[in-house]
């Protein structure tokens, strides 16, 4: 979990206990700490938001999701943390990113975007310094393959 630190004061400097109420900063008045879960929506989010970014997570991470939403009360729709793994500390976070790109693509220019839109979303979200995005590019989506899954399921019996 991140810890975003800032000087406690008990009073104005040079000052009495109660003197000057509302002239600090209300900023250094506490702590705030974003969860781990939290980083990782976020750089879920930015990563699907790039163009040719076809879907997020491994082969089997997918597979599962697949099924999970097919299975009523199965808590339904797709996950924003699929594919997206977070490491952060106090001040820092890294972020490793499972992708499956759409076919035609530049696959470098892709992870590029990706990169640059997770660290922005993140940096200015959550105001932790992303050290590293690692994308991992674990599939292809081809065009055919958008057909097949259009295509109704015929029943078995008729």
């Amino acid at each position: 979990m991140a810890e975003v630190t800032q000087q406690n004061r008990s009073g104005p400097p040079g000052g009495r206990l109660g003197e000057g109420r509302g002239a600090e900063d209300p900023r250094v008045r506490g702590r705030t700490t974003i969860a781990d879960g939290v980083v990782e929506k976020i750089a879920g989010m930015a990563a699907r938001e790039v163009d040719g970014v076809h879907a997020m997570g491994a082969g089997m991470s997918r597979t599962f999701g697949a099924v999970r939403d097919r299975v009523p009360g199965g808590g339904g729709g797709q996950s924003v943390t699929r594919g997206v793994k977070v490491e952060v500390g106090e001040t820092q976070a890294a972020i490793d990113l499972d992708i499956v790109v759409e076919y035609g693509v530049s696959i470098t220019d892709v992870a590029s975007d990706v990169r640059e839109n997770v660290i922005g979303a993140v940096e200015r979200m959550a105001g932790l310094e992303v050290v590293e995005v690692n994308v991992a590019v674990d599939d292809v989506k081809l065009p055919d393959e958008e057909q097949e899954e259009e295509q109704p399921e015929r029943p078995r019996l008729q």
